[in-house]
């Protein structure tokens, strides 16, 4: 293709150069997405991050700070530093560090609180799994980046406590959250909106990508299975043949409690799943993951796609349920998008990638005060009232997306 991505021909989509869309995703990540964290999220008075800073850069440090956020920080500033060696990156990635092992770290447990206040106080101890697996993620990160040997003993903690407390020998999967001193917690959902489920997409998917970036640290034959597993799981349980989604909330049976789809969930999850294979180095598996990619891609491009180029939040077997805007839809979908187009070699899901990514350059990124709005209305307004970093807003989706495609972009046609 000579370096150019997409068809010229009229209603084909655009066609850019690989170099040209190399540039922008490095220079939306260099000169945007991360001096806006560096310079607005950081608490200088009480140390670590704010609680949660708004559109027009207002504080709100009575947000309780959350590990979520902290650990996504630490990965995004590791992932960065690792790519480009920028020294600044690193001291970030220090920063959140010291702030997610000693103030989110449970001296006497084990593991991380879900929620501090803004001096480091915990006002919620409850261990959601969800929160665990990303202090993996950006702990192991953290040693990639920089052979530290603590975070890597750290993470491998995390991951035991994860197998002895969370894993279902009887059925697979994992379950949703403990006790500060981890046994089973009931009514571990992560949001109010959710159904109380034994199990979850979201809490599957992202101890996925965590087992995922610590076998690429630490080759263990135990983790090694566990993450081809989760690779079946998905395959075999999760993905709902009739529809070609993801279903979202299960009983410990794995009986779904939800017909939802959400299409940011759907594509995050098509690239993951190809990731955990091709890490896992079984060719059996990475076909099975492949061709789950490539349909999940499919059913997302088929129902989530809208014409404007971006991807709306949810649908139903019904048709769509929320036609709001989330920005980390977007981020996975540009990656998940170009991701189908490697595995298939489809014009459409190439031109697909390109579309929400002009979407976002168009409506998402903020350029007044830096970063990505986090929620748009269906017409593409910004939500005043969304915060743009707060416990579950922040840089780790649109900071992979760039870094991602800086890295597919460098692989030959």
């Amino acid at each position: 293709m000579n370096g150019r991505i997409g068809r010229d021909e009229p209603g084909m989509g655009r066609a850019v150069e690989k170099a040209d869309l190399k540039r922008q995703f490095e220079q939306e990540l260099t000169r945007n997405i991360l001096p806006f964290w560096m310079t607005h999220a950081v608490d200088e008075a009480n140390g670590g991050l704010h609680g949660a800073v708004a559109n027009d850069l207002r504080v709100d440090d009575d947000v309780p700070r959350s590990a979520v956020l902290c650990a996504r920080v630490l990965w995004t500033f590791s992932a960065a530093y690792r790519r480009l060696g920028d020294p600044a990156y690193l001291a970030m990635a220090q920063r959140t560090l010291d702030d997610l092992s000693r103030v989110f770290w449970d001296p006497e447990h084990g593991g991380l609180y879900w929620q501090v206040d803004r001096r480091g106080r915990p006002v919620a101890d409850r261990k959601h799994h969800y929160a665990q697996a990303f202090g993996i993620y950006g702990l192991s990160q953290f040693h990639r980046a920089t052979g530290e040997p603590r975070s890597l003993r750290l993470a491998q903690q995390l991951f035991r406590l994860l197998e002895d407390h969370a894993y279902d020998p009887a059925g697979g999967g994992y379950f949703e959250g403990s006790t500060r001193d981890w046994r089973r917690l009931t009514g571990a959902r992560l949001s109010d909106e959710d159904p109380d489920a034994g199990k979850s997409t979201n809490t599957m998917l992202h101890i996925l990508e965590a087992y995922t970036n610590l076998l690429r640290a630490w080759d263990d034959e135990r983790l090694r299975r566990r993450i081809e597993g989760l690779v079946r799981t998905f395959s075999r349980r999760i993905l709902d043949p009739r529809t070609g989604h993801l279903g979202l909330f299960f009983d410990e049976r794995w009986r779904s409690l939800s017909e939802t789809a959400s299409f940011g969930h759907d594509i995050e999850a098509s690239w993951l799943l190809c990731e955990a294979a091709e890490v896992g180095g079984d060719p059996a598996l990475r076909e099975e993951a492949r061709r789950v990619a490539a349909g999940l891609a499919d059913a997302v491009y088929r129902d989530g796609l809208d014409a404007d180029g971006s991807l709306v939040n949810e649908g139903s077997p019904g048709g769509r349920i929320d036609d709001g805007r989330d920005w980390w839809p977007q981020a996975e979908g540009i990656v998940g998008f170009y991701n189908a187009y490697q595995l298939t070699g489809e014009e459409r899901f190439a031109e697909a990638a390109i579309r929400c990514w002009d979407y976002v350059q168009d409506r998402f990124v903020d350029r007044t005060h830096g970063d990505w709005f986090k929620h748009l209305s269906p017409d593409g307004r910004p939500d005043p009232a969304r915060y743009k970093a707060g416990p579950w807003d922040c840089p780790y989706h649109h900071s992979r997306a760039c870094l991602e495609m800086l890295d597919r972009l460098d692989e030959p046609e």
